[in-house]
Formats: structure tokens, sequence, C-alpha cells
């Protein structure tokens, strides 16, 4: 999922994954609001058939109305969904915004290059980067899925809460 307010930088944020061989969907999402409401499942989104619980996100900090801070809060106060990972970008390079943003759980912080090759290629890290990271498994809305921990050296942490059992 790709959540910015300006339409041609999704659309070349789009392009860039595609032109790296990103073959699976990619949800263009216009605001903080919108992301949060997928994220939910409410109104359009509900059918998870076609709007897929987001596998991975990038999201830019300053929309109009709910911003990306936003994006970042929802998934921190909804730990069974904090797993998915959150990269901002944004064309920001205040101290204060990468601090925060960090604060509020994003996975990365990355400023927007100017050029669409140098989008690309920032692009190609990433998503090289996160193919070879190990995601805990969720079900269909997006919650993680019950592990035993029982005797395991991460038995001492607790589930989140709303995690489902898994089959």
């Amino acid at each position: 999922m790709i959540v910015d307010d300006n339409p041609n930088d999704l659309l070349f944020i789009e392009r860039a994954f595609r032109e790296i061989g990103v073959k699976d969907s990619i949800h263009k999402i216009t605001g903080g609001q919108e992301a949060i409401s997928y994220m939910r499942g409410e109104g359009k989104y509900a059918d998870r058939s076609t709007y897929a619980y987001p596998t991975f996100i990038a999201t830019d900090l300053k929309m109009p109305g709910t911003d990306g801070f936003a994006v970042l809060e929802h998934l921190k106060n909804n730990p069974e969904w904090a797993v998915i990972p959150t990269v901002v970008l944004s064309s920001s390079r205040d101290l204060d915004d990468i601090k925060k943003a960090y604060m509020l759980g994003a996975s990365s912080y990355h400023v927007k290059p100017n050029s669409l090759d140098a989008l690309r290629q920032q692009l190609k890290v990433l998503h090289d980067y996160w193919m070879t990271c190990e995601v805990p498994e969720v079900d269909g809305t997006g919650r993680q899925l019950h592990t035993n921990s029982r005797g395991k050296l991460g038995e001492r942490f607790a589930q989140p809460s709303g995690v489902t059992q898994s089959s």
C-alpha cells in the first residue's frame, strides 16, 4: 500500500515498484484517513478479496487532514497490526519528523529522491531488503496469528490482544 496525497508521487512510486519487478497488487491511497479505513476494512475496503490487508506500507508524512503520523500512530495503537513493515517515504528532512516517525514505529525513514531513476534505485533496495525479512503470519484481516511460546525464549512476553489462533 502506498499512502500519499500527491497523485504524481503515487504514480511514480507505483511505476518504480513495477519496473523493479513487483507483481503483487499495489493499492494507492490518497491520505491518512483513507489508509486507516483501508486497514480497518471499513466501507469499500471491507471486501478483503479485493482489498487485501497490506503486507507493506509506504507512507508520506505531510498530507492534509489525517497525516502519515496518524497512520503510524494507528498501527502502533493496534499491536496486532504493527508487524506490517511501514516505511516513511517523505520529502521532509526535518530531524523532529524523523525522530517522531521512529517513535511511532516506522520500520525505516527515507527522503524521496528527485528523479524517477533514483526513486527506482531506492525502492529496489527497500524491496530487496524486505523480501529477505521474516515477518509474523497474519490472518486475512492483517491481525497476527497466535503462536505457542510455551517453553521458548519469548514465553515471558504476552501475545498482543486481538491475535487470532492459527489453524
